[in-house]
């Protein structure tokens, strides 16, 4: 089972912010931060190194970008309107030198290519009248763990584990899945920031048999309009940059390609280099009517 990550409170000498502390991927990561980034970045440092991290990530802002490359990070990805409307910035740094660098460059972008020359259209056809959607509760909380479980032997959050599954939930991550003749074979979640006002569409996984009705686009669709009802307009998703089908269908349905985050976590046998695609859902009815 993976080790489960750990947010840890950082309060000090004017500084404060949140660092999360992910052992299985080796990686931390800090959302926001209020106070001197020069001391944040330096005290995130340290805590990096005590933990043998290799990666650290902080998602800054614009005008901290010229502090960032001072302290020799780079910027891998831009998410538009993170926080409440203003943009968010991936500035990583390497911790570990061969981490730092991919070994499938070309053919990710190849496949960005392939996948931008694809026609934009978020119509979706309904499969048969034996898939059921559903949004997923604490009571499904089991099945939703079975069916990661099957389709992701390693994944970088443990959601295998029921009670982590449930745990999400009631921090707000929402979840919708189909079911077949009682059996959940294909999901998808939305974790929201209700601090910022924004939503990471992540978490899609289709059992391989089920993979030819286009489900996963009607269940980002259904998470897509529950953000909107909410009021969040600011959805992201992080892709697997080496899967054409998922690519495609975050381009499909209108996100904007804005950058990879390299080495980012374990998914599958190794670590992967992951597409980073975004959205502005405050014009989401007009567009669907």
């Amino acid at each position: 089972m993976n080790q489960l990550p750990a947010y840890r409170t950082v309060e000090e000498s004017g500084i404060r912010f949140e660092v999360y502390m992910d052992v299985f991927n080796k990686r931390v990561r800090v959302d926001h931060y209020v106070g001197d980034p020069y001391l944040v970045i330096q005290t995130t440092e340290e805590l990096a190194k005590q933990a043998n991290s290799e990666k650290i990530i902080m998602k800054g802002k614009f005008e901290d970008y010229k502090i960032f490359l001072e302290k020799g990070y780079r910027n891998e990805a831009i998410i538009d309107g993170y926080f409440l409307g203003s943009d968010g910035y991936f500035f990583c740094k390497y911790l570990e030198p061969d981490r730092a660098f991919t070994a499938h460059l070309q053919v990710e972008e190849d496949i960005i290519a392939s996948v931008q020359h694809l026609k934009r259209s978020s119509q979706v056809i309904m499969p048969p009248a034996d898939y059921k959607i559903m949004k997923v509760g604490e009571k499904e909380a089991e099945m939703l763990s079975d069916l990661y479980r099957e389709v992701f032997q390693i994944y970088p959050t443990p959601l295998h584990d029921p009670e982590y599954v449930k745990k999400t939930m009631k921090e707000g991550t929402i979840y919708y899945a189909f079911m077949y003749h009682h059996e959940m074979i294909s999901a998808a979640s939305a974790e929201v920031n209700s601090l910022f006002r924004n939503a990471e569409l992540t978490d899609c996984a289709t059992k391989k048999e089920h993979r030819k009705f286009g489900l996963m686009k009607i269940l980002l669709k259904k998470l897509e309009e529950d953000l909107f009802e909410q009021q969040i307009y600011c959805s992201y998703s992080i892709a697997r940059s080496l899967s054409f089908g998922m690519n495609a269908v975050l381009h499909q349905l209108g996100y904007q390609y804005r950058g990879r985050l390299v080495n980012n976590c374990y998914i599958f046998d190794k670590l992967e280099d992951m597409n980073v695609w975004v959205k502005n859902l405050s014009t989401y009815q007009a567009a669907e009517n």
